[in-house]
């Protein structure tokens, strides 16, 4: 999409990347890569997020994601075998199956890859994903359809065994149809996760279904733990996640992979795969009780239950409860989002008559100057938890090299 295209054209995207280098990697901007074991030494995050440590404890088994996207592809290396029967809203000729775009199966991989034959790792690879495939603008362009379906796809995740919904999807309008399904995914007991969007350095209009109130709106941030310039801003923000210099599939040919940034994209699947490490661990928490632990130990050095502007309640840190047994989990029916009851149970009651909204590639600028800023300092080499604190005003200088988790606290164990 370019930047001139109308509001209207825009509708619906996909939340992204551009595939551009960060300021300070040595890579060739845009250059395809092969599915090779060098994408996963891409991953930063994983590291920083101390992701092997978490795998010996819990991997996600147990928690079923709905991925709302562009189709998810089950057969490539990293996939096979973590995908369940899904759905299609799109009316399309193909199923949930036919990712037309690629963007859905990288989402998938960032939440539940296995990383085998070098492809994408998922931050929590026990967990099983269960495809919906909507439309983006584009898609709906090739039809000569202005009608979306992000309505439904969200019925859709939500009537099925999943207990967190993906959307890295936005629409820049809100719909009351969209809203009502994602009020009835939270009544079902599910926890909607969307990115909040890549055009903070531009528009920065509130996107959907990240702006309705019940969802949690997910921003980006970079290897340094900064915001990413891109990421959306207009009070949406709930929580920020690692989303800058994320490797994704070039396209739907699935032949290789491209450098870039996976943008708020990657950002909302690293929090979904956040949320079911800790759902896989306390199975019978509630969606509210697991996002109260996020976050309530996402990083931050500001004044706890305050949202930055930028960066919300902080840096999702999913250690702090996986590793640590850190968070307090809250009432199960008063929702950390809203503060208000909502239904307890997990569970699918009867099923949804949908009908339609949708979402296209959003994108997103190369790595520049930041909206907020990580301090640094060193930790000390125990081998326990690097914690992050994160500011929201002016960027702060930091060595090079500086990793996404930078600064920790020590606290009794």
């Amino acid at each position: 999409m370019t930047a001139g295209m109308s509001r209207a054209r825009r509708r619906v995207h996909v939340l992204g990347g551009l595939a551009v280098a960060a300021s300070w990697s040595v890579l060739f901007v845009g250059a395809a890569q092969p599915a090779a074991a060098d994408t996963q030494s891409k991953q930063w995050y994983l590291a920083s997020m101390q992701a092997e440590d978490m795998w010996k404890v819990t991997t996600g088994e147990g928690v079923k994601v709905a991925v709302v996207d562009t189709g998810v592809n089950p057969s490539t290396p990293s996939l096979r075998g973590q995908v369940l029967k899904g759905v299609d809203v799109t009316g399309a000729p193909g199923d949930e199956t036919d990712d037309y775009h690629g963007h859905g199966t990288t989402m998938a991989e960032l939440i539940a890859g296995t990383g085998n034959g070098g492809g994408l790792k998922g931050l929590a690879p026990g967990v099983e994903i269960i495809p919906v495939r909507m439309s983006d603008a584009d898609f709906m362009a090739k039809r000569n359809t202005v009608i979306g379906d992000m309505k439904k796809a969200i019925r859709a995740a939500a009537d099925s065994d999943a207990r967190i919904i993906n959307v890295s999807m936005a629409d820049d309008f809100s719909n009351r149809e969209t809203h009502e399904a994602v009020k009835y995914a939270e009544s079902k007991g599910k926890l909607v996760i969307a990115g909040v969007g890549n055009e903070g350095h531009r528009e920065n209009w509130r996107q959907y279904p990240a702006a309705y109130p019940e969802v949690v709106g997910v921003a980006s941030a970079d290897r340094a733990g900064k915001v990413s310039y891109y990421s959306q801003h207009a009070g949406t923000v709930d929580v920020a996640s690692p989303g800058s210099d994320i490797p994704s599939w070039c396209d739907n040919s699935f032949k290789s992979y491209c450098d870039g940034d996976g943008g708020t994209s990657a950002a909302t699947a690293v929090t979904s795969a956040s949320a079911a490490l800790v759902w896989s661990l306390h199975p019978d928490w509630t969606a509210n009780q697991v996002l109260n632990v996020l976050l309530d130990t996402a990083s931050r050095d500001w004044k706890d239950g305050v949202r930055s502007k930028y960066l919300g309640h902080g840096l999702i840190r999913p250690s702090m409860n996986v590793l640590k047994g850190k968070g307090d989990p809250g009432a199960p029916d008063i929702s950390p989002l809203t503060k208000e009851k909502t239904t307890d149970a997990a569970k699918s009651s009867e099923p949804s008559a949908s009908t339609s909204a949708s979402p296209q590639p959003a994108k997103n600028g190369a790595e520049g100057e930041k909206a907020a800023a990580l301090k640094e300092s060193n930790s000390s080499n125990d081998g326990n938890q690097l914690g992050l604190i994160l500011g929201v005003a002016a960027a702060v200088a930091v060595l090079g090299g500086v990793a996404y988790a930078v600064v920790r606290r020590r606290k009794a164990a």
